[in-house]
Formats: C-alpha cells, sequence, structure tokens
C-alpha cells in the first residue's frame, strides 16, 4: 500500500512499547477509513527498513490486529485489512436480528438447521422451570448479514405451551413477532450471560471459520414476566465479526 508507513509516526523516547504504538496507529487508520477492507499491506521486511523497528515488532502488532479481527492473513499472499466487525447492542436493547442488521444498512437473511420436538431431560428444563422429561421445541438457527453468517443460535421452547411453532417457517418469520402473533405473548426481559470458548467443529464449519477460532458463547432466557421464562437460547458468535457494545450510565 503506498505511503502506508509515511502514516505512521513511531515515538522510541516514551516508555509505550512500539509495537502497541504501531497497533494503535493502525486502528484510527481503520476506523476513520484510511484503511480499508481488503487493503493490502506492505511485506513486513519493508516495514522493518521504513519504520526502523524490528521485525518481532511488526509481528506483534500484525498477530494482535489479526486476532482481534482487524487484519486478516493469508499465507503467500500477504496481510490485508479485514471487513469491519458489527457492532451489537443486544446485551443492553432488546431488538430482532433484523432489525438489528437492517439498522446497520445490511441485509439479514435467516437459515434454519433445525426445527424439531425433543424430549428431555435437557438442560433447557432447569432454564424454563420445567419438570424432567419435558417436550421442547428445538429450533437452530443460522443468521448472516450480507451473507456472512454472524452468529449460529440454539433455542428451546416449551412443546406443549407452543406447539403451533412447529408450522411456521423461521426462514422467514421472527421468533418473537411470532409469539406475539400466535399467542399473544411478548418477551418482556432477558437474562444473558456471555463467555470467550473456542468452536468446536460443527459450529467453525456453520459459521464458515476455523476450528478451535474464539467465538463468544451467550445463553439468554427470555420471560414474559417474573414468574415465566419461555425461551432458553444458547447463541455462537463469530469473534472476527462481532463487537458488543453496553452503555453504563451512573
Amino acid at each position: 500500500m503506498e505511503n502506508f508507513a509515511s502514516k505512521i509516526s513511531l515515538d522510541k523516547t516514551i516508555p509505550i512499547p512500539l509495537y502497541y504504538q504501531l497497533k494503535q496507529q493502525m486502528l484510527v487508520m481503520i476506523e476513520q477509513g484510511m484503511l480499508n477492507e481488503n487493503d493490502m499491506l506492505p511485506p513486513e521486511n519493508e516495514l522493518c527498513n521504513s519504520l526502523d523497528v524490528s521485525r518481532p515488532t511488526i509481528r506483534q502488532a500484525f498477530k494482535e490486529l489479526v486476532d482481534e479481527g482487524h487484519l486478516k492473513r493469508y499465507k503467500g499472499r500477504g496481510t490485508f485489512v479485514s471487513k469491519p466487525k458489527i457492532e451489537a447492542h443486544f446485551l443492553c436493547k432488546l431488538e430482532s436480528f433484523n432489525d438489528e442488521i437492517r439498522a446497520k444498512n445490511m441485509t439479514p437473511r435467516t437459515e434454519v438447521i433445525a426445527l424439531e420436538k425433543i424430549d428431555g431431560p435437557h438442560e433447557a428444563e432447569k432454564h424454563l422451570k420445567l419438570p424432567s422429561g419435558s417436550s421442547l421445541i428445538y429450533l437452530s438457527r443460522i443468521r448472516l448479514a450480507d451473507g456472512v453468517p454472524l452468529v449460529y443460535v440454539e433455542t428451546y421452547i416449551p412443546y406443549d405451551a407452543f406447539s403451533s411453532l412447529m408450522d411456521v417457517d423461521f426462514n422467514e418469520k421472527s421468533l418473537y413477532s411470532t409469539l406475539e402473533d400466535l399467542y399473544g405473548v411478548r418477551i418482556r426481559h432477558v437474562r444473558r450471560e456471555i463467555e470467550a470458548v473456542n468452536a468446536r467443529r460443527k459450529e467453525a464449519a456453520l459459521l464458515d471459520i476455523a476450528f478451535n477460532k474464539a467465538i463468544s458463547l451467550v445463553k439468554t432466557i427470555g420471560s414474559i414476566d417474573s414468574e415465566r421464562s419461555i425461551e432458553y437460547s444458547v447463541a455462537r458468535y463469530r469473534g472476527d465479526m462481532n463487537i458488543f457494545n453496553v452503555e453504563i450510565y451512573r
């Protein structure tokens, strides 16, 4: 990329590591549009000479940016700027996936992997406060934005109370809006738990990422009131394509 090095200014007189200075300046360039998706970065040896730093300095900065999803590396081809992560507000706002993606001027799509009745025992029974051995609706979906898979989500709902959901085409329909339309119930409160895990082979294949790649595991319990929980979901978000936003006020 022409003039890339000329836009970088590293100060060797301050205690901030050079790799970190390089990383932070590259992040600013990405955020401000000075580096765009699929821009190819100069080779490491070229940057070493231009910036007068060691190769480990360049490698460390690039490695962290790759791990965080800002850059992507292809053996024999080079290092490129990645597609920007999609900022999600679902940790602090109840909004459908489709509405959130459309608000970002992207096109949402859902692919249903499974919609079936299963019988317990299952961990979902505990979260839904159901007796052991209860029947459940199991719905698994891939959610995509502009054709790119972002999240693989598995959802469990009490079968006896909501059996008509088995006849719904969730490739086209929203689960929450369907619950309102068919049953007049509305999810009013959710509890979410999030942790970092590595992708297993099945979810890696579904999300089109490498096996053992970092993903965000999010468990959700959706309730219609303080006494009744009707949804338990386990979602696996691609770590390289999602960033979660939480606003906290005092």
